[in-house]
């Protein structure tokens, strides 16, 4: 697959699985409706796909190390990846009892960031003990990579439920 693809298909699911997350579980936690989150996921899906397709579109070409076709190729994996990924998260809020659907986006979004953390450790080599890339470079255990991107994961979804409750409670 093209480095510029894979990164932004990388950059694409872990924000939309963060952001989305974010949003659900603040969203959920400062109102408990069932179309407030919807809405959210909805707005968060196209909103922030253009944005952070836009974003990765000038961080490529700022990096002068990308001709034209790889940047629109990281422009484009990047807004579909957000997407189609961040609108998945519907799927158990139409299926399920809202704040069950909450905890199964959670599982799932945590799931998909220890999957692709997985794949980075792999494709980096420091799971299997094989020199990294860069001479000199610290090499790293992959479960060090999967506990630190799901590290950040998991405070982000505490900080979004402390704010959702801290709305409630204060503005609502």
């Amino acid at each position: 697959m093209d480095s510029s693809v894979k990164e932004g298909l990388s950059f694409g699911l872990t924000s939309g699985a963060i952001t989305t997350l974010g949003l659900m579980v603040g969203l959920n936690s400062g109102t408990h409706s069932v179309l407030v989150v919807i809405g959210g996921v909805l707005t968060i899906a196209i909103a922030d796909a253009f944005s952070d397709a836009l974003g990765m579109h000038m961080s490529a070409e700022s990096s002068n190390q990308k001709n034209a076709m790889q940047v629109w190729k990281a422009t484009i994996a990047t807004f579909f990846a957000k997407l189609f990924f961040a609108l998945t998260f519907l799927v158990p809020i139409f299926l399920l009892p809202l704040s069950t659907a909450v905890l199964v986006s959670i599982v799932y979004g945590l799931a998909v960031i220890a999957l692709l953390s997985f794949f980075i450790a792999k494709q980096e080599k420091s799971l299997f003990g094989k020199k990294p890339r860069e001479k000199n470079a610290p090499q790293i255990a992959a479960w060090k990579v999967i506990a630190e991107h799901l590290a950040i994961a998991i405070a982000v979804i505490i900080i979004s439920n402390f704010v959702g409750n801290w709305i409630r409670m204060t503005l609502v």
